[in-house]
């Protein structure tokens, strides 16, 4: 009796294990984590923007990816060109308004890429967001300044730089449509050594909130792999040694420039990779997904993200 009794729940035990391993399995990673803010950089767009550039995923899909693994994902549009302060309040206003019409009043975790982490650190700092913000993460951002920023300031004379910058604005609002008010100028300023010294002054980290840094560099400027990141690649690491930040660079920001908080590095890759440049390492227009993992990078982020909430 006590034999049939054994074999019974060996039995039992046997038909449920198949069930609780796909229920086990099928639990996401990310499920439970507080709602993810991507904010894009320089010449972004986001989930709302307009234009002919809405029809292409900034984040190259990686927002798509969080969500099928139990995040919530938010990706606002901001204007393409603007000051960090301007770009702030207006991050500031889309996270509100998605929180109203969400009904959520819990925190959030940030994501900002090049300019969006400075414009994600000053609406945390400065515009009442800290409270709302479990952690703040940038990727590849400029916190100390950009050598080209400086390059283009040096190369073009005063007189002409309206000009062109009125040239710029005029392409930005052909290609992003909507009413936002580009500045070119200002977005320029925003990212030079000059500006990101002021800045940093008046926008330290705010208790309460953890920040974490990620980036990467480019070992060798290739132009297959790099087409445009490898172009500018030389400059940034003759204007980053002369600027004291060391030669090493994503094609738009030395690796010195990109640390803030806690600094947790950045995707691994293959022996055939020669760096992940600056648009990679968002994967905006997926140029990222030939050379890298991105979706386990952004896994990583994320994860890091719940861990500290």
């Amino acid at each position: 009796m006590i034999r049939k009794g054994l074999l019974a729940i060996l039995v039992t035990f046997a038909l449920a294990a198949p069930v609780l391993a796909s229920s086990g399995s099928s639990s996401k990673p990310l499920a439970g984590t507080y709602p993810i803010i991507l904010s894009h950089g320089l010449f972004g767009w986001g989930e709302n923007s307009g234009g002919i550039i809405s029809i292409i995923n900034y984040w190259g899909g990686t927002d798509d990816y969080l969500r099928s693994q139990g995040a919530t994902v938010f990706a606002p549009g901001k204007t393409a060109a603007n000051s960090n302060e301007v770009r702030a309040q207006e991050l500031k206003a889309a996270i509100l308004t998605y929180a109203a019409a969400t009904n959520y009043t819990g925190k959030f975790h940030i994501l900002g890429h090049s300019q969006g982490g400075l414009d994600s650190r000053y609406m945390v700092s400065n515009l009442g967001l800290s409270g709302r913000t479990a952690t703040l993460t940038t990727l590849n951002t400029p916190h100390y300044g950009s050598p080209i920023a400086d390059i283009v300031k040096t190369v073009l004379p005063s007189w002409i730089q309206p000009f062109v910058a009125s040239v710029v604005e005029t392409l930005v609002k052909l290609v992003y449509g909507g009413t936002n008010q580009q500045n070119a100028l200002a977005a320029l300023a925003s990212l030079s050594k000059e500006g990101l010294t002021a800045f940093n002054g008046y926008t330290p980290n705010k208790t309460g909130v953890k920040y974490f840094s990620y980036g990467s560099s480019i070992t060798i400027p290739d132009l297959i792999q790099h087409p445009l990141m490898g172009i500018l690649h030389p400059a940034c690491g003759a204007g980053g040694l002369f600027q004291g930040q060391g030669f090493t660079n994503d094609g738009l920001v030395p690796l010195s420039s990109q640390k803030w908080g806690t600094w947790k590095g950045g995707p691994s890759y293959g022996i055939f990779t020669t760096g992940i440049d600056h648009l990679q390492a968002s994967n905006t227009l997926r140029s990222g997904s030939l050379w890298y993992d991105v979706e386990g990078f952004y896994m990583d982020m994320a994860s890091n993200m719940k861990a500290n909430q």
